[in-house]
């Protein structure tokens, strides 16, 4: 695309590498950094140029995206990002939470650079496919410069112009994700322990009103299969829904289910370790029922 600006990307894990290949593919002109050299290879080999620290994207790139594992890794990015010569405009594609949200804006902000909250949904697949949905907080007025670069990825949606508020919606949508997927393993479970073939119990389910993305694309994929990689780490699905608590409480909201929910997630975290794949937490209650979820 010739006299675009220069994007810069951090952070190609899961899902920053695909959604970088993205924005490559598209003729944007791409300056990455990632902390594992490895990714950043094969991110050049795609056709990005490398940087050696965030800094040096941010000297370089007018516009920054970030896809980055934690609140903690979010801010120390942005302090980096906020003192580059050239960024402007900064897009978190990261799930951080509300107020690491709204710390990152005052500091970008105090530099003069736009901050933009984006956590995005879809998984690995969405990122591939450029199917992910967007949830985009930040200056209204600034919304329609990035949405042509956010359009790349997927389907972004406006949330609001409060900080944070694209975060408090990603947090909302994994917590229903998070119990979704509890709630179908826990029943798939107890349907195999029955005598009920679990294949079946799937394709009753989705022609059902019991029917969820759990049990339409996860299951189906990674669970019947006994593959177990959807491509999210259960030390993901656990950060967000220990985030969401953390919000909901400071607002005052009831949290009994999110609670039940944050329970089973924790004992599948210790069980099998923060980088097993969330769909993972159907083995809890295969053990405790002695019993396989599988099929084809």
């Amino acid at each position: 695309m010739t006299g675009e600006k220069t994007l810069g990307f951090v952070g190609l894990g899961n899902m920053g590498s695909p959604m970088a290949g993205r924005l490559i593919a598209a003729g944007h002109h791409v300056v990455v950094y990632d902390s594992r050299p490895a990714a950043v290879d094969d991110a050049a080999a795609l056709g990005a140029e490398r940087a050696a620290s965030v800094r040096e994207v941010a000297d370089r790139a007018d516009t920054v995206l970030a896809s980055l594992p934690t609140p903690e890794v979010s801010r120390a990015v942005v302090t980096e990002v906020a003192e580059g010569a050239g960024v402007r405009t900064f897009v978190d594609l990261s799930t951080i939470g509300q107020l690491t949200a709204e710390e990152n804006a005052r500091v970008l902000g105090e530099h003069g650079v736009t901050a933009f909250d984006s956590p995005v949904s879809g998984g690995v697949a969405g990122a591939e496919n450029g199917t992910l949905a967007l949830m985009v907080s930040g200056p209204r007025a600034g919304y329609d410069g990035v949405a042509p670069v956010l359009e790349v990825l997927g389907r972004p949606i406006f949330v609001g112009e409060t900080p944070g508020a694209g975060q408090t919606m990603k947090l909302v949508n994994n917590l229903m994700a998070a119990t979704t997927l509890a709630a179908t393993a826990e029943v798939m479970v107890m349907g195999v322990k029955a005598g009920l073939d679990a294949a079946v119990m799937i394709d009753v389910l989705n022609a059902g009103s019991g029917g969820t993305h759990a049990s339409r694309d996860k299951f189906p994929r990674a669970v019947l299969p006994r593959t177990f990689d959807y491509g999210f780490a259960t030390g993901l699905m656990v950060k967000d829904v220990r985030l969401y608590l953390q919000e909901a409480e400071t607002l005052g909201a009831l949290t009994p289910i999110a609670s039940a929910v944050r329970a089973l997630w924790e004992q599948v975290l210790a069980q099998h370790g923060p980088d097993a794949d969330f769909t993972t937490v159907v083995k809890p209650f295969e053990d405790a029922a002695g019993v396989v979820v599988e099929g084809h």
